[in-house]
């Protein structure tokens, strides 16, 4: 029994707990100015059956009346004609409309004062209604703004679910870019070292190694060409050619290549 009255007790909490969350104090509110609504048109519903009631008991009180002056006038016909004996039973009758008549009356004024207190709790009633209907829309707008205050303060701070959403966006785009960035440098990197083959060209890793041995001689070949230029330059009393950062080297021919002049012979 008492494993049973716990599992009760955590279900109401967690029932009030969801529909805590789910409740929207707008909604409830005006469910229940709707329930007041309801309850005034009930207190008038109940007013008209009273007020029925009341005029048909004036409808009865006014038969009895005019019953009794009947029987009244036929008692003064009876005795009139010497008919003591009709006039007497004529008054009896009279007596017993009569005692109706006062009965009339007693549940007349019962149900007049019924009435008027319903109608005083009717006005009563309607003017509560009417100060919680201007309640009620006093806390609306209130909850309202308190509402949007509140989201915008959460997508301010950035901890709305809009804002939350759009941040994790971002954090995976930044990280998408950051490990193509990394992948395309180490993909450069292993193409330089020779390590992956680039195959965009038709060139190999061998023949990329041959080409650049034999560029490598090619400059080593025309470095030492220079160096023996400048070297016999000064050897001719020729200066020594300016060299241009832009313009290529130009090639100077050597003196030993050149023939010497041929003596003159006189005649």
């Amino acid at each position: 029994m008492g494993i049973f009255k716990r599992f009760l007790n955590i279900f109401r909490a967690k029932t009030n707990k969801l529909l805590d969350k789910v409740e929207d104090p707008r909604d409830t509110l005006d469910l229940s100015y709707e329930k007041q609504l309801e309850n005034i048109q009930k207190m008038r519903r109940s007013i008209a059956e009273v007020a029925t009631a009341k005029k048909r008991v004036e409808i009865q009180a006014n038969q009895l009346q005019q019953q009794a002056s009947k029987l009244q006038e036929q008692a003064r016909m009876a005795l009139g004609q010497g008919r003591e004996d009709l006039a007497r039973e004529a008054l009896t009758r009279r007596t017993t409309v009569a005692e109706e008549l006062t009965e009339l009356e007693t549940q007349h004024a019962q149900i007049s004062a019924q009435q008027d207190k319903l109608v005083e709790t009717s006005e009563r009633l309607g003017a509560q209604v009417a100060a919680f209907r201007t309640r009620k829309e006093t806390l609306k707008a209130t909850y309202t703004a308190a509402e949007a205050q509140s989201r915008i303060g959460e997508a301010v701070a950035g901890i709305s679910g809009s804002m939350s959403d759009a941040g994790a966006t971002m954090q995976r785009a930044e990280d998408k870019i950051s490990q193509m960035q990394a992948r395309a440098g180490a993909i450069d990197e292993l193409l330089e070292s020779g390590a992956l083959t680039d195959l965009s060209s038709s060139t190999d890793d061998i023949q990329a190694k041959l080409n650049k041995v034999s560029a490598t001689s090619e400059v080593e070949r025309e470095l030492a060409a220079l160096k023996t230029e400048l070297a016999v330059a000064p050897a001719a009393g020729l200066p020594p050619a300016a060299e241009s950062p832009t313009a290529p080297p130009q090639t100077t021919r050597s003196p030993a290549a050149t023939p010497d002049p041929q003596p003159e012979v006189n005649p």
